[in-house]
């Protein structure tokens, strides 16, 4: 079962990162099609946060027919996001791990990682465009 984190910093809304962290978790391979979402209840105690930021987050997950609620019974997942890359993630996952130790190692703190792994992606992204 996913366990949902919520990090003040990241720019989105509460509702937002709930969404992503599930489709993250469906493309990753770590949530599949029958495994059942955490109950309103549960993500409220855990993270103390209002019941309809994880009411909306499961609709819109509902909406784009990734969950499905079964009234009772709890908020399931219908479908995976997992594509034919699956197999490259663990060796790439592995050569993530070396960056970030390295990273780490330079002196980096946990936010300075974040912002040049995402300026580089982005960087990366316009290069592809262009």
């Amino acid at each position: 079962m996913i366990q949902f984190h919520l990090d003040a910093r990241s720019g989105l809304s509460p509702y937002q990162q709930l969404v992503q962290q599930v489709r993250h978790a469906l493309r990753l391979g770590l949530l599949r099609e029958g495994d059942r979402l955490p109950t309103v209840k549960d993500v409220v105690a855990n993270l103390a946060i209002n019941p309809n930021t994880v009411l909306k987050a499961y609709r819109e997950l509902e909406h784009e027919g990734l969950v499905a609620p079964r009234p009772g019974i709890g908020t399931f997942v219908t479908r995976t996001l997992v594509d034919s890359t699956l197999a490259a993630h663990g060796p790439l996952r592995k050569d993530l791990r070396r960056w970030l130790a390295k990273a780490r190692l330079a002196g980096l703190d946990d936010e300075s990682i974040e912002a040049l792994f995402m300026a580089t992606f982005r960087a990366a992204e316009q290069e592809d465009i262009a």
